[in-house]
């Protein structure tokens, strides 16, 4: 019986002298190798001929050119490829979860000292899911800051960068279809002319509960903000301020009243930061808060999928998107 190494070798459809990443069918020679590695010589079975299987080969098809070409820009089949859909994040077994009121009195005596204070402007690294419907789903990471200049004039800067692999290669879609750029790539960099909107999110957000509260249903366009719609605005709050001791202890007040919101335990979040982790269970989603432990101050929000979706090709439990935000 021939070596088995020998006979992938020569089962193998990109050659050292071909085309690289060659995406063509295999050749006769080649696909009767495969066989015989795979089924020992066995009967072909039936080739499938049904429109839905066709199109998942297709998507498998593309998922395996893909994975082939990462293989060889990140250093063999051993590396972890840079483009890889985060987990969901994971609650720490027989942790502590801390009632939302209770981090509320924390992130209250936090504040005592007004310290640290209100910025305007952000920093955050994401993660988002893209989906099409001719492609697999691919995760999409990039890092965004927002400075705002003492004329009213902000400069925005976004990069794709994954922390999770730092210095390797991550997926982008500026410009068009996804391909993969360099750590740190410059995905686009604006300068914003003054802006002196007094509604919100732009407005300065306020500290009193009760005007917080406001605020956030104004954010949100609607009489009264459901759990979600008060979720989606506390990110559009945090993707524009970076808030102060005063402010987060307005913001978890607030969330300690929100209906549905329940403490799950503690976390790592995405940054190696430790958290406690807050989930609402929705349609089709889960959405799950992280606060710092100590302060109260908002870390992150993800967004799962609870049930899968065939149309897009996406699983129960793949991450839809993640904000983590930073000082």
């Amino acid at each position: 019986m021939p070596d088995e190494l020998d006979l992938l070798r020569r089962t193998n459809p990109v050659p050292a002298n071909g085309p690289y990443f060659g995406d063509g069918p295999l050749d006769h020679g080649a696909e009767r190798r495969l066989e015989l590695l795979l089924g020992e010589g066995e009967p072909r079975p039936a080739r499938l001929r049904a429109p839905r299987a066709r199109l998942w080969w297709g998507l498998a098809a593309t998922a395996v050119v893909l994975a082939t070409t990462l293989t060889a820009l990140l250093g063999g089949p051993g590396s972890p490829p840079a483009v890889a859909a985060p987990r969901p994040l994971a609650v720490r077994a027989h942790s502590t979860a801390a009632s939302l009121h209770r981090m509320a009195e924390l992130a209250a005596a936090a504040a005592t000292d007004g310290s640290p204070g209100l910025r305007k402007g952000t920093h955050v690294q994401s993660w988002s899911l893209g989906m099409s419907d001719d492609g697999p789903p691919v995760t999409l990471p990039q890092e965004r800051v927002v400075r705002w200049n003492a004329d009213d004039s902000r400069t925005e800067l976004v990069v794709a960068t994954d922390p999770r692999h730092p210095g390797r290669p991550v997926l982008s879609d500026d410009g068009g279809a996804p391909h993969l750029v360099a750590d740190g790539h410059v995905l686009s960099r604006t300068t914003y002319p003054p802006s002196w909107s007094d509604a919100p999110p732009e407005a300065r957000p306020p500290r009193d509960p009760a005007a917080l509260r406001a605020y956030l249903t104004e954010t949100a366009g609607t009489g009264t903000p459901a759990t979600p719609e008060l979720l989606d605005s506390v990110q559009e709050l945090l993707d524009h301020w970076t808030l102060g001791a005063r402010e987060s202890a307005a913001l978890v007040r607030i969330l300690a009243e929100t209906k549905g919101l329940r403490p799950v335990g503690q976390v790592t979040d995405r940054l190696g930061r430790p958290g406690q982790a807050y989930a609402y269970d929705g349609p089709g989603e889960r959405r799950m808060l992280i606060l710092d432990p100590r302060t109260g101050a908002v870390l992150g929000l993800e967004t799962t999928f609870t049930r899968d979706d065939h149309r897009y090709g996406v699983k129960a439990g793949d991450v839809m998107e993640y904000s983590a935000w930073m000082r």
